[in-house]
């Protein structure tokens, strides 16, 4: 007799309240990113001011976050594949966490332009794992509305991080911009690692051959 194969139960199943928190964390974890891209705006008019540098070297520091998202998307994706989403994400978001704190603590461009690089790697394998996990973590008939679910928190954490940035720069320096950052992305880590199991496509594809021959 042949087992049923994993993946299809969870296609052809209701979605259970894990597998909708999942997606949910895949949501939060989207705004995340959104915020921690756009950081470096809100925080570039204290950073020119203090530094006295020009937008012309602030465009250095954003060019080299997007080549660290580029790079964390194609090399950091295929990890995601052999390692797992979950240990990917939470390996991607150690490194935010990590760039966006050495951010907040630089003391010159080019150290600044070392975190951007980092945090953007981190950005960069995180977009390209919670794709992956929203998906396969959710049946066939709500997969696109997870997704689309997913894709929301991307414009909202820059949205919702301008307004609380708005706030704090009143009373705070730019780095605090970074250091907020840096601790919201590490209190994604114990959620990602209570909440956010491996996907059952991912583990369906790492079985031996006839594991489910009985």
């Amino acid at each position: 007799m042949t087992g049923r194969d994993p993946k299809s139960i969870i296609d052809d199943g209701a979605m259970a309240v894990g597998q909708w928190v999942a997606v949910l964390v895949t949501l939060g974890l989207n705004a995340m990113d959104g915020f921690d891209v756009l950081s470096i705006s809100f925080a570039s008019p204290g950073i020119a001011r203090d530094w006295g540098i020009d937008k012309a070297t602030l465009g250095w520091v954003l060019s080299m976050e997007l080549l660290g998202m580029a790079l964390g998307s194609l090399l950091l994706g295929g990890v995601a594949d052999k390692v797992g989403r979950r240990p990917t994400i939470l390996g991607c978001l150690a490194a935010m966490a990590i760039g966006m704190s050495g951010a907040g603590h630089a003391q010159g461009v080019a150290g600044l332009l070392v975190w951007r690089l980092l945090t953007g790697l981190g950005i960069g394998g995180t977009l390209a794992a919670i794709n992956a996990a929203a998906a396969e973590v959710s049946n066939r008939r709500w997969r696109n509305f997870a997704m689309a679910l997913m894709v929301i928190g991307y414009p909202l954490g820059g949205i919702v991080g301008g307004m609380f940035v708005q706030r704090l720069l009143a009373t705070a320096t730019w780095h605090e911009v970074f250091l907020y950052g840096a601790w919201a992305t590490s209190g994604f880590l114990p959620i990602v690692w209570l909440l956010v199991p491996e996907s059952v496509a991912f583990l369906d594809r790492r079985r031996p051959p006839g594991a489910l021959q009985r």
